[in-house]
């Protein structure tokens, strides 16, 4: 009977383990299965619980040497900062493994109570260039795709005068889930810091296994949910910082909605030393946009 019951204990802690590491922070629990937690199963009645073997599962990737720990009482629970594929995993399986984390989240009830999808990130995994914005809007919430708005067909148009493609490159947010705007019937929020920092696990966790040559934020709040709080934001465009030992540069999210012939000129400047920086060849055409 020892022998049961120690069965029993190590494939139930062995399960939750599984879970925690998915980002699960709570579990289901039958009315029944509750009941027979109160009087352990004797010999009389050895199936007093519905259980059943464990079913055989594909295997987690393999955590970083220093693993997450168990946080405390009041914080969030957090993934590993890194995503160190298993042995014999491919970047693809890795990436794909997080993304099922992702969509599972409820680390954020609040945002997953109102949310219709989990927007996780698009693009080559293989990437040189990562754009990061901040949060998605009503339209990726919808679509669960970031940048697919309006501020989202500019940044195509952008990426294609780069000579690339949104296949090419990989697009993510800091916030997984569009912040919920209870009461309103339209329009969108800035994240909290906190929500920001509940999530941004999944997108180091991105960045660590895409290793772009150059990281772009999109927006003031991005740089603030990457960097903290940054004086003098507007004098960060065009200097560059490292962010996880990778080059970062700031772009003013409202570059993306100006039309004015001055503000696409600034914003194709931007992209000459995004492309520089990340080898991209700069054709004699693309010099001359908008002189």
């Amino acid at each position: 009977m020892t022998e049961l019951r120690d069965q029993l204990i190590d494939a139930t802690i062995e399960h939750l383990r599984q879970l925690k590491e998915q980002g699960v922070r709570f579990v289901t629990v039958s009315p029944e299965n509750i009941a027979a937690l109160s009087t352990f199963p004797n010999r009389d009645n050895p199936a007093k619980f519905t259980t059943r073997p464990p079913a055989q599962s594909r295997p987690e990737p393999r955590q970083p040497a220093t693993p997450a720990t168990l946080p405390a009482t009041n914080s969030p629970p957090q993934i590993a900062t890194q995503l160190v594929p298993a042995e014999g995993q491919s970047k693809a399986q890795a990436m794909a493994a997080l993304k099922d984390r992702a969509m599972q989240c409820v680390k954020c009830p609040h945002l997953a109570s109102s949310r219709k999808n989990v927007v996780f990130g698009v693009g080559n995994i293989d990437a040189d260039v990562m754009f990061v914005g901040e949060a998605p809007g009503a339209d990726e919430d919808e679509q669960g795709e970031p940048f697919v708005g309006k501020a989202g067909q500019l940044l195509t148009k952008i990426i294609q005068a780069m000579g690339l493609t949104r296949d090419q490159v990989y697009i993510a947010n800091i916030l997984k889930c569009r912040p919920n705007t209870p009461g309103q019937s339209a329009g969108n929020r800035k994240p909290t810091p906190e929500e920001m920092e509940t999530c941004i696990p999944y997108l180091h966790a991105q960045i660590d296994l895409i290793q772009p040559k150059v990281l772009i934020a999109l927006g003031a709040t991005a740089v603030e949910g990457l960097l903290g709080k940054t004086e003098g934001i507007t004098r960060l465009r065009g200097n560059w910082k490292t962010y996880r030992n990778i080059p970062l540069t700031y772009h003013p999210a409202y570059l993306l909605r100006n039309q004015a012939m001055s503000e696409k000129r600034r914003v194709w400047e931007d992209m000459m030393q995004v492309m520089e920086k990340a080898g991209i060849p700069i054709s004699d055409k693309q010099r001359a946009f908008f002189l």
